[in-house]
C-alpha cells in the first residue's frame, strides 16, 4: 500500500473573473465544493475565495491527477450552482486554474490565507495578485489557442 502526502493549493476563477460568488451566495457555494470532494474521495482541506475566485487546499491520492481534481471541482460546482439556481444566467468557471506545491511546514500559513480572502481581497484585487502569483512561480501564460 502506497504512503502518499501531496499537499496541492488549487486556485480558479468565475468566467472572465466576474464577480459572481456573492455574499449571499458564496459560502453555499464553498460548503458544497467541500462536502461533495470529500463524497468523492478528494480530501479538500479547506476551500475559501471572494467574488471571483475559489481556493481549495488539497491532499492529492495515490490514484488522483491535478487535472481531474481541478475538473471535479470546477465542473460539478458550476453544474450545481445552475442546478440550484444560485445566479440568473448560466455560471461558469474559467478554463484556466492554478496549482503550486504546499509544503507541510506552510500549511497552517495556507489554511489561514485561505480563510481571510474577504478580508485580503479589501486591499488587493484579485487580478493583481494572479498576475504576480503566475511570475513569482515562473509560469508562463499562453492563450487558450496554445492548448
Amino acid at each position: 500500500m502506497p504512503y502518499v502526502k501531496v499537499w496541492l493549493h488549487f486556485v480558479w476563477a468565475t468566467k472572465n473573473r466576474e464577480p459572481y460568488l456573492t455574499d449571499d451566495i458564496r459560502e453555499k457555494v464553498f460548503k458544497h465544493i467541500f462536502h461533495n470532494a470529500r463524497d468523492k474521495g478528494i480530501f479538500v482541506d479547506h476551500v475559501g475565495g471572494y467574488r471571483e475566485h475559489a481556493h481549495a487546499l488539497v491532499s492529492l491520492g495515490v490514484d488522483q491527477t491535478l487535472s481531474g481534481i481541478a475538473k471535479q471541482l470546477k465542473g460539478e460546482s458550476s453544474h450545481w450552482i445552475n442546478q440550484q439556481q444560485l445566479v440568473p444566467f448560466n455560471f461558469k468557471w474559467q478554463h484556466e486554474y492554478f496549482v503550486v506545491g504546499v509544503s507541510e511546514s506552510l500549511l497552517e500559513r495556507t489554511r489561514a490565507y485561505i480563510r481571510r480572502q474577504e478580508e485580503h481581497h479589501s486591499r488587493r484585487s484579485f487580478n493583481v495578485e494572479f498576475a504576480e502569483m503566475l511570475k513569482r512561480y515562473g509560469f508562463q501564460r499562453y492563450s487558450d489557442d496554445d492548448e
